[in-house]
């Protein structure tokens, strides 16, 4: 059984308290939104999975009473960075294993101000131990890292993905100036995006003299905390026929979930602590099932939390081979009039990253790049296009939406 996306909607990306709202505010903008897009009443909504990290548990069911108090099941979501892209696989498992004719997958975060901070929980971006002390789920990974690079004090995502970029640029020679042209083009492409957190376009040199966060790591290669929300409308083929939808529908062509394996840790290297194996092996998965290829993609939203993690996805994803991102970046091959757009909604370093709402987000840019609605940052001619949300601890999602 196929499943489409009818509906998105997301809110404007805010850096933390600069606006005064609290969750089930943003998740109510961005719900609604999404029903108001579909065009469908909250009523016809079976199930709600939602995503989030840094609030109590059951805050998806006092966001999603918002929109309604129908009774239906609510699902809270935590799987870190990748929590909004597992809300929505979660609601294409239940279209497409017939359980469910429509589904709203939501994403939200409301975070604490500071640098990479996160929320009220260490464990989703800090280090070896969360805000109470306790064991972090991501220790391990953290102690691979610490294996080989020590241990800083440096904010610890920026340290495991900063020395993932050392060892980049140590094994194929790619240069800082290549990592913070990752960062110019993203910064560049939200000057057009009005939901993005940041809407100023920067040289690589002034990338390069920004504030360094980790070697080689400068500020504007970095994802900001960010408040916001995200969310789609997932339905039946025969909910798109009895609804008559089929001029808003995007097909989930394919998609994958991998979680660590062995080859995460063996190499003892950042590059696969930071999830370049999951990467690879969920891009391969959803290729398969969607019966796509690198080559058939248009337009590529991915998670560059840090500038180093788009320039490894380029080469998990098949985009060239090992060590060539640095040289694929500068080409202009993933910017307008290359071979793909990546990022045109400015990724995470410039669009923001509320960890629950950023998968989410991700597939709402590309709905809207597909319909051919994205105005000024529309990448011409886009039928199929790629979302790759990844978090530490760890999970990757590639999904593939095709018009």
């Amino acid at each position: 059984m196929k499943s489409y996306i009818v509906g998105v909607g997301m809110t404007k990306f805010e850096k933390p308290e600069s606006r005064d709202w609290q969750y089930w505010d943003m998740a109510k903008e961005a719900g609604s939104a999404a029903l108001a897009d579909a065009g469908i009443d909250y009523g016809l909504v079976e199930q709600v999975p939602v995503g989030y990290c840094f609030q109590a548990s059951t805050a998806g069911q006092r966001a999603v009473y918002e929109l309604g108090l129908t009774g239906i099941p609510v699902y809270n979501v935590n799987n870190n960075c990748a929590t909004g892209s597992s809300a929505l696989m979660l609601a294409r498992q239940f279209v497409e294993g017939g359980i469910s004719d429509c589904v709203l997958a939501l994403g939200f975060e409301k975070m604490k101000r500071g640098a990479l901070g996160g929320g009220s929980d260490g464990g989703a971006r800090g280090g070896a131990a969360d805000a109470g002390g306790k064991t972090s789920p991501v220790a391990r990974h953290y102690g691979i890292m610490a294996a080989r690079h020590g241990f800083e004090m440096s904010p610890p995502t920026a340290q495991i993905f900063g020395n993932a970029a050392r060892e980049h640029m140590e094994r194929y020679g790619t240069t800082a100036a290549q990592l913070a042209a990752v960062g110019a083009k993203n910064h560049r492409h939200s000057v057009n995006n009005p939901n993005a957190q940041f809407q100023d376009a920067y040289s690589v040199e002034e990338i390069l003299a920004a504030k360094e966060i980790h070697r080689p790591l400068t500020k504007l290669q970095c994802s900001p905390t960010s408040d916001g929300a995200a969310a789609a409308v997932v339905v039946s083929e025969r909910f798109v026929d009895r609804n008559g939808l089929g001029d808003k529908a995007v097909e989930i062509a394919g998609q994958s979930m991998t979680t660590d394996t062995e080859e995460s840790f063996a190499s003892g290297s950042c590059i696969d602590a930071v999830g370049a194996p999951m990467s690879r092996a969920a891009g391969r998965a959803a290729f398969a099932a969607a019966g796509l290829g690198i080559e058939d993609v248009d337009v590529i939203e991915l998670h560059d939390c840090f500038s180093i993690n788009e320039l490894l996805t380029y080469e998990a994803l098949g985009m060239c081979g090992a060590g060539e991102s640095g040289k694929l970046v500068e080409s202009g091959a993933t910017t307008y009039g290359g071979r793909w757009v990546v990022n045109p909604s400015g990724g995470l370093i410039s669009k923001g990253h509320p960890l629950g709402a950023t998968g989410l987000a991700q597939a709402a840019e590309l709905v809207w790049q597909l319909r051919g609605s994205a105005g000024v940052r529309q990448v011409p001619g886009a039928r199929v296009g790629l979302a790759h949300n990844i978090g530490l601890g760890g999970a990757a999602v590639v999904t593939l939406l095709r018009r």
